[in-house]
């Protein structure tokens, strides 16, 4: 049997990491703190604080658990295809619908242009092939570099 092994670019996992601790880390540390002027500069209708709240600290967590993966890429790849599923469930479960009907707001379009950043980084990066491939009873796992 032939092993094939998949191009793991080490390079662009690491890069999506930083943006995931700059982007949805920062975002959600502001979000925390200064609620109001995060709604105030992205045009945000006025949030439930607890729901709010709850998105802040999810995105916090992404960033915290983003530092963790840029030193082991492989082994916090679930991480960014989460990430990569939340954000292409939102563009197809609320974007398109909204899209269709003619009522995405301003800010919403800028959270799809921020998110399309996200998604397509994370399908550059991740090493599908690596993530998906079935393990083997009583085999040993793989190293992670």
């Amino acid at each position: 049997m032939i092993e094939r092994k998949s191009a793991i670019r080490y390079g662009w996992l690491r890069a999506m990491y930083i943006w995931t601790v700059l982007g949805a880390g920062g975002f959600g540390l502001a979000v925390l703190l200064v609620p109001e002027a995060v709604q105030a500069a992205m045009g945000y209708p006025a949030q439930d604080p607890m729901f709010f709240g709850v998105v802040a600290c999810v995105y916090v967590a992404f960033g915290l658990l983003s530092v963790l993966g840029y030193f082991s890429p492989l082994k916090y790849a679930p991480v960014l295809l989460l990430q990569l599923g939340y954000k292409s469930l939102w563009f197809l479960a609320v974007l398109l619908p909204a899209a269709v009907a003619g009522s995405v707001p301003t800010y919403g379009w800028g959270l799809a242009a921020i998110f399309a950043t996200y998604v397509i980084g994370d399908l550059i990066a991740l090493p599908f092939p690596t993530l998906l491939e079935r393990e083997r009873p009583g085999a040993a796992p793989a190293a992670a570099a």
